[in-house]
């Protein structure tokens, strides 16, 4: 299909830039908008990961069942393990639109629902850049903790990067690598920071756990984490655009920019 180029605009950083570390991270400011955004759109997120959540249960559920039930498929964990993989197969390429959500809203678009089926053309694209991060995390994990979580931090945007830059898994992840490790301590501290406040918000629940009160700690914790998931998820989306940047493209007549403008990728 035919696009204006004159229309079409870049939004933060530049993905030419970025692996040449030409990008600043400002960890208070990226909180702080982050929170901003949560506060003006998380029914979209929070409606995206209950599904995602709800299909994974489904999933998990069906497949325990073929292998005998929940209780017998738990204390065997090679078939523990063929479930979770099997489930993670599933509920990737819908977590993407999840991902792409907080994108969306880091440069001022609104989001619906339905944008979780909006990118399931990537889904193998998707699935494998999800497997081959997650298995190199679990290995640095398994040997040592400090390369798990570089790793981790290090691949936290691949996703976004299959997805909005139609990357392959494996440019992704080169792409990621080169350019985040430039700023990979300050984007270890946002992370760090989202865990803290993660850590806060279970804090009632193992407090009151073994008292009457253990269903206010469980409503508590829920009404945190209806925060703190889009939260996680906007940052990552003000994270991705300052350092690899989003095309737009307007939908109007006019040389102006508006918030309905659409994303092209």
């Amino acid at each position: 299909m035919f696009v204006d180029k004159s229309k079409v605009f870049n939004v933060g950083g530049d993905l030419e830039n970025a692996v040449k570390g030409e990008y600043t991270i400002d960890v208070s400011a990226v909180l702080k908008e982050g929170w901003k955004k949560t506060q003006q759109s998380r029914k979209a997120i929070n409606s995206g990961l209950l599904f995602v959540f709800s299909l994974g249960v489904l999933i998990s559920y069906l497949i325990s069942e073929y292998f005998g039930g929940i209780e017998k498929a738990m204390q065997e964990p090679q078939t523990l393990l063929l479930i979770q993989t099997l489930v993670s197969l599933v509920i990737w390429p819908f977590l993407a639109g999840v991902e792409m959500m907080g994108v969306f809203h880091a440069v001022g678009l609104k989001t619906e629902t339905n944008l979780i089926f909006s990118f399931l053309k990537r889904a193998s694209m998707v699935v494998l850049c999800g497997l081959f991060t997650s298995l190199l995390v679990s290995v640095g994990f398994q040997l040592l903790v400090l390369p798990g979580i570089f790793l981790a931090v290090i691949f936290s945007l691949t996703i976004p990067l299959v997805v909005e830059k139609r990357l392959s898994p494996i440019k992704a992840m080169v792409i990621s690598v080169q350019a985040l490790r430039f700023q990979w301590l300050k984007l270890f501290l946002v992370y760090l920071a989202l865990t803290g406040i993660f850590a806060l918000s279970i804090l009632p629940l193992v407090l009151l756990g073994n008292s009457n009160l253990v269903i206010i700690g469980i409503v508590l914790f829920f009404f945190v984490l209806s925060y703190l998931a889009p939260l996680f998820y906007n940052v990552k989306g003000i994270l991705y655009r300052e350092i690899f940047g989003l095309k737009l493209q307007t939908t109007d007549q006019s040389s102006s920019t508006k918030a309905d403008d659409v994303f092209i990728a």
